[in-house]
């Protein structure tokens, strides 16, 4: 049922059932969000970092989030803490995957829905801009393929940010995520312009990756996949030969 349906009609029985339920009488876990913000800068992936000012996990760094609230639907609350934390609204999140290990929060039982989303990197550079508890920080994959292991997070004086709570794993899964969407979705198309490269479409995918490609097979493999179109232009205004300049052809997410 959809957030704009109208209640179901309850029975009298089912009305004095529900107004007798003692909801303490089972134990509640906090609910959390967290949002990795992902983006491609010099060829490399990279994450919008927070450092926390207080405890748990006080002075390391971890992805915008917070509690949801009880009145508050998942998708809402994670665009809130968005717009608190990081200053960037009008983003399309996905949700990634609920992390519920009983110990990933010292507080108490705290279960996590993760989301993540695709900014272009001068919209999440300016969230960092004059703020030394921002940090735009490149990730580190130290394993190979889609398996989702933990990530680290290095900042631009290659030092390792350490990070809070289960943020590597959750990071992890999201490269894996990424990965795993490079066949077939149109994994540029909040981080590109609107009239693009193929070289440029290949950068991006190299960094979600880890590891170069090959140009002509990347082209030959783009172009079967439907995702992108000729446009019928070309570059303008560079010092070298002129390169076509193609679109995403738009479907449905």
């Amino acid at each position: 049922m959809s957030h704009g349906d109208k209640q179901p009609k309850r029975s009298r029985e089912e009305r004095d059932f529900l107004a007798a339920y003692d909801a303490s009488a089972f134990p509640h876990p906090s609910v959390a969000v967290d949002v990795a913000l992902i983006t491609v800068e010099d060829a490399e992936l990279r994450v919008l970092l927070i450092q926390r000012d207080e405890h748990p996990d006080l002075g390391r760094w971890s992805l915008p989030g917070g509690f949801i609230q009880l009145d508050e639907a998942l998708d809402a609350a994670a665009a809130r803490v968005l717009a608190r934390d990081a200053g960037v609204t009008d983003v399309w999140l996905e949700q990634l995957y609920t992390f519920g290990e009983p110990d990933r929060d010292p507080r108490t039982r705290v279960i996590t829905v993760a989301h993540h989303a695709l900014v272009p990197a001068a919209t999440l550079r300016r969230g960092t801009e004059e703020r030394s508890d921002r940090r735009l920080a490149r990730i580190v994959v130290p394993w190979k393929g889609d398996r989702g292991e933990p990530v680290r997070a290095i900042d631009e004086d290659d030092v390792e940010l350490p990070l809070a709570f289960d943020h590597a794993a959750i990071l992890g899964t999201v490269v894996q995520r990424l990965r795993g969407k490079l066949d077939y979705a149109a994994l540029g198309f909040e981080l590109l312009p609107k009239r693009f490269t193929l070289r440029e479409l290949q950068e991006v995918h190299e960094a979600v990756l880890g590891r170069r490609l090959n140009k002509d097979s990347f082209r030959r493999r783009i172009l079967a996949s439907g995702l992108v179109t000729a446009t019928g232009q070309k570059e303008a205004d560079v010092v070298h030969r002129p390169a076509e300049l193609f679109r995403f052809v738009r479907r449905r997410r």
